[in-house]
Formats: C-alpha cells, sequence, structure tokens
C-alpha cells in the first residue's frame, strides 16, 4: 500500500504504508516534515493535512474531538484533517494529501 504526499515545498511523495498505522506515523518515518508533537492523541493539530478532493468522500467523517483539533489550525479548510486520525487500510491505498505550513517543524 502507498500513500502520495506533497511537502511545503511542492514535493511528491510516494510513501510505502503499513495497515493499521497512522497516516501521521507513515509521514513522519518517511522523514517529511510534520511536527506531531502529541504523538497521535488528537490534541494539538500538528499533523494538519490537506486531503485531497478526489478521497475527501471515501474518508470515514472526522470525531468531535477532531473537529476541535482542526478549528485551532490557523490553516483550515474544508478538506483538512488530522493525520493522526486516520488509519492506513486498503481502502486508502493510493491516498493523496498536502502537508500544510502549521505542521512544519
Amino acid at each position: 500500500m502507498q500513500i502520495i504526499v506533497t511537502d511545503q515545498n511542492g514535493g511528491e511523495h510516494v510513501l510505502e504504508a503499513i495497515e493499521g498505522w497512522r497516516v501521521m506515523e507513515i509521514i513522519r518515518d518517511h522523514g517529511l516534515p510534520i511536527k506531531a508533537e502529541c504523538g497521535g492523541a488528537c490534541c494539538c493539530a500538528t499533523c494538519h493535512v490537506y486531503v485531497d478532493e478526489a478521497w475527501q468522500n471515501k474518508l470515514f467523517p472526522p470525531r468531535d474531538d477532531e473537529i476541535e483539533m482542526l478549528d485551532e489550525a490557523p490553516d483550515y479548510e474544508d478538506h483538512s484533517r488530522l493525520s493522526c486520525q486516520l488509519i492506513m487500510s486498503p481502502e486508502l491505498n493510493g491516498l493523496k494529501l498536502t502537508l500544510t505550513e502549521s505542521a512544519k517543524p
């Protein structure tokens, strides 16, 4: 499985992904610039990403705690998600997303 990540400078990266891992962990473990300060506890919004439009309806809706955290992100948009709340599965193979400026370390 793979995810396709565009970094803050516009570079595109195809990352190998492991089922059951948080998308945030996959991004971080491949060395891309993402803060992810809380380590996946959904309490900081520093793993904020933009999900490609084609994938938005394929994801489960965000929970209330994720929505609260996203409201605090300075660069929030309609296609924003916390990558720590996206769990890799075969259905997400090929997921495209972009790292936000607020996630940059």
